[in-house]
């Protein structure tokens, strides 16, 4: 019973350790200039940083700014793609892939039918 409370206690720490870490870091990272995430998920730019009230100036959209206390910043955002990865995407797609809204004809039906049978009208 005591060595599993002792293991308890130990993982407890270590959380609190690892926490207090990934928050530090956090902090690194968070400079005027830097994309960032809130806890509301409000996406942004940081224009500055007031460490004596803690508060952040968030500009969301041009023109926008937000002031915000510097706990609210969850992540700074790094970008996923660049214009490489997508040049390098684009240029793997197969061409011979139908393009958008271009109809595709069975090859074994002389019609262009898909299930091999003709249309007949028929008009009495």
């Amino acid at each position: 019973m005591l060595a599993v409370l002792a293991v308890l206690i130990f993982f407890m720490f270590r959380n609190s350790r690892k926490r207090q870490k990934d928050a530090a870091q956090l902090q690194t990272q968070v400079v005027p200039g830097a994309k960032v995430m809130t806890n509301s998920g409000v996406f942004g730019t940081i224009l500055s940083i007031d460490d004596e009230e803690n508060e952040v100036l968030l500009e969301t959209t041009p023109g926008t700014v937000l002031a915000l206390h510097r706990q609210t910043i969850a992540r700074v955002v790094t970008p996923v793609e660049t214009a490489e990865t997508v040049d390098a995407a684009d240029s793997a797609i197969d061409e011979a892939a139908p393009e958008f809204g271009e109809r595709i004809e069975d090859a074994t039906t002389d019609s262009g039918d898909v299930d091999g049978s003709a249309d007949k009208k028929s008009n009495d």
